[in-house]
């Protein structure tokens, strides 16, 4: 994800200070000039760096830090405190609009990935009970009608468009459609340019004008830096923005647009993308990211996307399983892969405080490849080996290696990963039955 680098560099600076049983001004003013070279590393504004820099040092050097007891610890949670007003200091959430429908206007430049994150959001909204309506608006980009008609089939939620050369008019129709089709949200996919000009920005306001929008959410790329800083600046000043969604916040990128764009804007991230699959877009939350920028990870936002991935009913069901040792290789594999669709492996395990830094090195390991072993090799076993794998043979496991494109020692190891799992699983079931007696929640489970 973004920010490894700059997580990795804060942390060294972190460590130093946290080793100290005191501080010193100068320890704090040295920590601060790694700090700035981190930031500014990381494509962070430059006068943000400066600002922020100066309000750390300020509260850094008081009495109540210097004299404390665990100064480096009090450094750290001012750099936190920080970091979250920086990026808006509570989450700003999609406003609704006062008229039936709400209506969402997605801006930006070509190639920020408007359209995927309008089908994105309209997913969302979906699963929040919304009956959103996509409208296609952007004419000019070869092919962006059709994508977004597959993408809106994708998600089962339909998409107004027409042959019809004005923009302005597509849009109007489209609230008079979602009004006779009981749409209550209207999500509109704009054209966008390759950079800000007149003709974008005269069309952009025309629109507006006409649909009176709730929300006028900026459509961003993470990956261009200070260049989507400078975009966003330039929307806002040319149309008001609500919000700004940043995408492709998971790729190879060092993360100063998230750290910039609301201090340069004064307009809030509400929304990131963090991936290329439909369900990959979430809320943003500053304190939230300022914890994992700082390695501190990110429990709440794992513990969300599990409760929104595992039925609870199911839940249930396995958890009376692992008890009565009724756990199968089926269950295995069922639990495997609604962890996957939580996202990638390497991420969630980015949440979990401490996790990160024991990562490193194991950066491309820790993707579906084993997963996908492990689920063509159970694959590969008839239902009733899946139930009962104690009972298979050597001559058995060479048919299942071969049908599965793996080795015998493949086998061997999944069968041995299974029978432990199921102890740990068993184990944490109890402990979890006991805690519940008392109240508190049984922990998750995970096949792995």
């Amino acid at each position: 994800m973004a920010f490894e680098g700059l997580t990795e560099r804060l942390q060294d600076v972190f460590k130093k200070l946290k080793n100290k049983g005191k501080i010193t001004e100068a320890d704090v003013n040295s920590a601060m000039r790694e700090v700035r070279l981190a930031l500014l590393e990381a494509d962070v504004n430059y006068k943000v760096t400066k600002d922020f820099i100066g309000r750390v040092k300020e509260r850094a050097v008081g009495q109540e830090v210097l004299k404390s007891i665990t100064p480096g610890q009090q450094v750290i949670k001012i750099v936190h405190d920080e970091m979250k007003t920086l990026m808006g200091d509570s989450n700003s959430k999609l406003e609704w609009g006062t008229e039936v429908p709400t209506v969402y206007l997605a801006v930006g430049l070509q190639g920020a990935g408007k359209t995927t994150t309008v089908a994105k959001l309209a997913r969302s909204l979906t699963k929040q009970g919304r009956k959103p309506l996509l409208v296609a608006c952007d004419i000019y980009r070869p092919a962006a009608v059709k994508q977004l008609q597959v993408l809106g089939e994708q998600i089962q939620v339909p998409v107004f468009s027409m042959e019809h050369n004005d923009p302005v008019a597509i849009a109007r129709a489209s609230i008079d459609f979602a009004r006779e089709n009981n749409r209550d949200v209207v999500i509109v996919d704009t054209a966008g340019r390759l950079h800000v000009n007149e003709e974008l920005m005269g069309e952009l306001k025309e629109i507006k004008m006409f649909l009176k929008p709730t929300e006028i959410l900026l459509v961003v790329d993470a990956m261009t830096g200070q260049d989507a800083v400078n975009v966003a600046e330039a929307f806002h000043k040319e149309l008001g923005l609500t919000g700004i969604v940043l995408t492709k916040l998971d790729g190879d990128t060092r993360g100063g647009a998230a750290l910039s764009v609301k201090a340069v804007t004064g307009c809030p991230i509400k929304l990131v993308g963090l991936g290329e699959k439909i369900e990959a877009l979430e809320v943003f939350f500053p304190d939230r990211m300022a914890s994992r920028i700082l390695g501190m990870g990110d429990i709440l936002s794992l513990v969300e996307k599990a409760q929104a991935t595992f039925d609870q009913e199911k839940a249930r069901e396995m958890e009376k399983k692992i008890r009565t040792q009724e756990f199968t290789l089926e269950d295995f594999m069922e639990q495997m892969q609604q962890v996957r669709s939580m996202g990638p492996l390497e991420d969630l395990l980015g949440m979990i405080p401490g996790m990160g830094k024991q990562l490193k090195g194991f950066k491309g390991e820790i993707d579906d490849k084993e997963l996908n072993r492990v689920e063509a090799i159970i694959q590969s076993m008839t239902p009733q080996e899946r139930r009962n794998p104690s009972g298979l043979n050597g001559s058995r496991k060479k048919r299942i290696a071969r049908g599965s494109g793996n080795k015998v020692q493949d086998v061997n190891r999944l069968l041995k990963q299974f029978e432990d799992s199921k102890k740990l699983m068993k184990q944490f079931a109890d402990l979890g039955g006991k805690k519940g007696k008392r109240g508190a929640m049984p922990p998750m489970r995970f096949p792995f």
